[in-house]
């Protein structure tokens, strides 16, 4: 069993920066493929950025050049470093676990889920 607590959400002005962290008890993190989803209102939730077992660190498009995915296996943490936010980046932001050998940005595919962090971007 894992356990995800995300944090380091909150309300920021357009052109700011924010880190969210996602800390992870139950397995070492190195052994799982991680990802940020995010999710506004009305709409589905979205594959933000991901660290694979393997290293790999894809993003979306929409968050590429200005988010940062990194990983601390000392204390067992996903950070997201989110720079240049705008408006459309205001949603929940979640931390996911999957158990599977192979790397997918599907919500569908992950096991263990935070509770989520909001972001809020004003004009």
């Amino acid at each position: 069993q894992v356990q995800l607590v995300e944090s380091g959400g909150g309300l920021v002005q357009a052109g700011g920066s924010l880190r969210l962290s996602c800390a992870a008890s139950g397995r070492t993190l190195s052994t799982l493929n991680m990802a940020w989803f995010r999710q506004a209102p009305g709409k589905e939730r979205e594959f933000v950025a991901g660290m694979w077992r393997s290293g790999g660190t894809p993003y979306s498009d929409s968050v590429k050049g200005r988010f940062t995915i990194s990983r601390d296996n000392t204390e067992n943490k996903v950070y997201l470093q989110m720079n240049s936010l705008e408006v459309e980046d205001t949603a929940v932001y979640y931390c996911a676990a999957s158990t599977s050998p192979a790397a997918f940005t599907g919500p569908a595919r992950y096991d263990y889920w935070g509770q989520g962090t909001q972001v809020t971007v004003s004009s």
